[in-house]
Order: C-alpha cells, then structure tokens, then sequence
C-alpha cells in the first residue's frame, strides 16, 4: 500500500480518474469475499455447505461495522508508531475533502474491504466445527486487537514502515496475520470428530472452480487498487497479478501430475489462490519477469506445505495457514530479493540492498509472533464464558440444519428443517466414501 491518505492533504485537488477507479477496486475488493464464500463452501461436506459460506458472508456485517466505528481509526488516527488513536472513532472526520486526491471516505471503504476478507480467511480453519455466534465475536475482536494494530504498523505510518518494510497489498497486513490467527484457532478448537480416520473430501468442485476465477478477478482490485491511484504502478500491480498467479498454477498442475500421475481441479484452484496470495506484497515493486518467477517459486513450499498438513494432526480444515500463511510469508521475503528501485523506488537484495531481506524477515516474525499471541488470547478469554465448539450431534448431524436451520441441497419442497434427536441423522442413507487419497484436497 502506498502512501496513506488518511489525513486530508488540501493542496492536493480531488482527481476524478483516481476516484472512479478506486470505486471500481473498492467493489472488486468486496467481492472476494463471497467468492472466498464459494471455494471454501465447496470443500467442505455438503451438510456444512451453507455455515460455511455464512462465515464469509457474515464477515461482511459484522467487521464492516467494527471497520467503520473503531478500526479504522486504530488503524490510520494518527502516527504513533505502535497503534493508531480514536481521533476517527464513528467516523469522525473522515469525509469528502481531498487526501492526496481522493476522499478519505472512500478510502476507510477501500480498507475496509480488505479487512473483512483479511477475517474471513481465519474462518477456513475452524469449519465444521466452531459456533457461528462464537466465530464472528471472535472475528470482531480480532480486527480491533489484531488487525487494526498490524495494520497501522505497516501501512498508517508505524514501526514497520518507517523500518522500510516492503507490503503492496497485504503479504503480512492480510495472510500472515490471518494464518497466525488460524493456526492457533485450529489448535484451540481441536481436531473435526472424524478427523485422520476417513477421508473429508470436497463436496463440490466447480463451487471451488468458481470461488478460485473470482477471487482472482477481485485480486486485480485488490492489487493494483492498492496504488491508490490511476497511473502506472497500479498497471504494473494489474499486469503482475495475471503472472504471477499463472505461474503458480503451471507449477502447481505439474507438481501433481509428477507426484500422482493426475492434475487435480482442487489443486489447480489452490495454486491460483497460493500465487495470488504470494504476489500481493510484492506487486508494485517487482517487474513481470520476477513476478513469473515468484509464481512459480512460490508454488513449491506452499504444496509441500499442504502434503505435511494432511498427515499430521493439524486440522486446519482448508489450508489456510499453508496457502495464506506459507504463500504469505514466501512472497513477503522474495519481495526482499526481487524489489526494483525503478518500480517502487526501494530496492532488493538482486538490486545490491540485501538488508531489506533482513526487514522483511522482521515484519513477518512480528506479525506472526503478534497476531499468534493475543488471538490465542482471545480465544482462551472467550471460551472460558462460552462454548467455542458446537456439540457433538451437531457436528455430526452437519452445521447448517442445527444453526441456520436451511439445507444446502434440500428437496425443494418449503418443509421446515428440524433438528431431529439426537443420534439420528436426517439425510438418506449412504455408502461410505472411498478411501481415496486426499492430500492437496484442501479437506484432509
């Protein structure tokens, strides 16, 4: 992210290019969310479809409020290097005038999107299992204590960015802090019932198909509205949105085709979202041959990543912490290595600066190390006043019927769905799934 336009610059009149398109970003930025909505909801059993894309979806209401009323201003109030004020609490001051161009409004909404699907990504370690009520408390929390604080360090003027700390877009700001928060959750939740002991595979592959060519239709605002304006760094984002994750794919499909003998339509999806995950920090400052070449670099760790997932103990359900976090990370360190003074004016360690290699590795160990810490805090504060996990019969009988009281494929007849009693399960019969193996499945 550029430079922050939080405090107004009145020498600077309102440019009306830069604000159409930061709408148009704004709109595409919000849109990842119910796509995120639609990968994570076809990976998961049919019976927990609609949870999970609630998730997502309650995402949008309840830290789009939260962003409104208190985030923002922690986040952008002011240059105190470790947390921002509450000069801009219910969005005081934060109105039409001009902020290097653009209104400061429209700028707390752009932000604001980014928050949102920052919260919504912690949500793929936690389905199938955590109470909904539960999950956006938590999320509403998190952006105040967490988010809004790392936010500040890096982009509103804190000790990351006056440390030099290279983030276009979010590599720790959004994906580290999001798979530090789901790893703990995942560890604090414990493991699904059936966990390790049968195959959880994805229930809907095209849903996941969608959610991966949407998400990356929402990047190209995520990305190159990240410059903030409408000129050329926020082209070279745009054009290094499209490698970058190209890349990853290609990489990816071979990966699984020397590995298996079979290019998986999970796994190609996946490498979409791990090679846009890995460009996002580094976008504005790489050129497009180094953005090919992090794609494909960055397919490597994130894939082995996700084998070690599915045969360990970790559940985290849908591979957050290896596709955000190990993506996240990778691209934070390799936009130390590849940063160009041409493009974003710093550079990295190929262009003769390698302490700025040093810096990123700092900005990813105190993310990593922050957001870990107090959502484990967090989370041991709320479960000791409430229940974080649903019941077993819950579990078992699926999510959507016990807390949302809908089916995601029902008959289509307008019946009302009750919870039946306990140990019996309203769904017809069926033959067990086949043990197949489900590495790189996202659901393991």
């Amino acid at each position: 992210m550029t430079e922050s336009l939080a405090t107004p610059a009145a020498t600077v009149a309102l440019s009306s290019p830069d604000i159409a398109w930061m709408l148009v970003a704004c709109a595409l930025v919000l849109l990842m969310t119910p796509a995120l909505a639609f990968f994570y909801g076809g990976l998961v059993r049919s019976k927990n479809t609609l949870n999970t894309m609630m998730m997502s979806f309650g995402a949008l209401g309840a830290v789009g409020l939260v962003w409104a009323v208190a985030g923002y201003s922690l986040a952008f109030a002011g240059d105190a290097p470790w947390l921002g004020g509450t000069a801009h609490f219910f969005l005081r001051g934060v109105g039409l005038e001009s902020a290097g161009g653009l209104p400061p409004l429209l700028f707390m909404a752009f932000q604001g999107t980014f928050a949102i699907i920052t919260a919504a990504l912690i949500s793929g370690a936690v389905v199938e299992r955590m109470r909904f009520g539960a999950y956006l408390t938590f999320i509403s929390l998190w952006v105040v204590a967490v988010y809004a604080p790392v936010c500040h360090w890096v982009w509103g003027g804190g000790w990351l960015a006056r440390l030099g700390a290279l983030d276009f877009a979010g590599g720790t700001v959004v994906h580290v802090n999001a798979a530090a928060a789901a790893l703990v959750a995942a560890i604090v939740l414990r493991p699904r019932a059936p966990y390790a002991r049968q195959a959880l595979l994805p229930h809907n592959v095209p849903f996941v198909l969608l959610g991966a060519g949407l998400l990356w239709f929402g990047w190209f605002g995520f990305n190159a509205g990240s410059a903030l304006a409408a000129n050329a760094t926020a082209a070279l984002a745009f054009v290094n949105t499209l490698l970058a994750p190209a890349a990853t794919l290609l990489t990816w499909m071979l990966l699984d085709r020397f590995r298996t003998g079979r290019v998986t339509a999970v796994g190609a999806a996946t490498g979409i979202v791990v090679g846009l995950v890995a460009v996002t920090p580094a976008a504005g400052y790489i050129g497009p041959m180094d953005a090919i070449l992090l794609g494909a670099i960055a397919a490597v760790p994130s894939y082995f990543a996700i084998l070690w997932r599915s045969r360990s103990r970790l559940d985290d359900s849908l591979d957050v912490v290896a596709a955000h976090g190990v993506g996240g990370l990778t691209g934070a360190m390799l936009a130390g290595v590849f940063a160009r003074p041409e493009f974003g004016g710093t550079a990295g360690l190929l262009a003769g600066n390698a302490a700025q290699v040093g810096v990123q590795a700092l900005a990813v160990l105190a993310v990593l190390a922050y957001s870990a810490a107090v959502s484990l805090a967090l989370l041991t504060l709320m479960g000791a006043v409430a229940r974080l996990r649903v019941s077993g019969r819950e579990e078992a009988v699926g999510l959507d019927v016990p807390l949302h009281g809908e089916e995601a494929y029902g008959s289509g007849e307008g019946a009302i769905l009750i919870l039946p009693p306990a140990g019996r399960d309203p769904r017809p019969a069926r033959a067990p799934a086949p043990a197949l193996d489900s590495s790189l499945w996202g659901t393991a």
